[in-house]
């Protein structure tokens, strides 16, 4: 955070931590908020939503968001595939073998990329089995 000028606080600290334990899950604020709340940490939701807001304009994290879901925060901030269940709104990450370099987009094109998101949509393993058995 220091190194993007930002100040390291408990709560911004304690909003990192919850990102670091429970990151693959690509937690909400909200659930950010109630790991931290549930850890002792005094901090009100708005707190929550402005710490995200700006570690993901400082490129420190990523912020996910969604028409149909609540946005989700996420760590990983290198090129990935985020592959979204349909049915349970699980996001998972994978690292995906094809690297497409921005600054070669840019250079090729003349747009300039500011970020990049790449998402499959689906249904994990788990939903699969449920709806196999509606279907049956």
């Amino acid at each position: 955070m220091r190194g993007h000028g930002l100040r390291v606080t408990p709560q911004r600290l304690a909003i990192i931590d919850v990102l670091i334990e429970k990151g693959p899950l690509h937690p909400s604020a909200r659930f950010i908020y109630n790991e931290a709340k549930r850890k002792g940490m005094r901090l009100s939701l708005s707190t929550v939503y402005l710490t995200l807001g700006e570690l993901s304009r400082h490129g420190i994290i990523k912020m996910l968001e969604f028409d149909k879901i609540e946005n989700r925060y996420e760590g990983n901030v290198s090129n990935h595939v985020n592959l979204i269940c349909k049915g349970c709104h699980r996001i998972t990450d994978y690292e995906a073998p094809l690297h497409i370099d921005p600054k070669k987009v840019t250079r090729k094109t003349k747009f300039w990329v500011t970020e990049t998101r790449l998402e499959y949509y689906g249904y994990c393993q788990k939903c699969r089995k449920k709806l196999s058995r509606y279907s049956t």
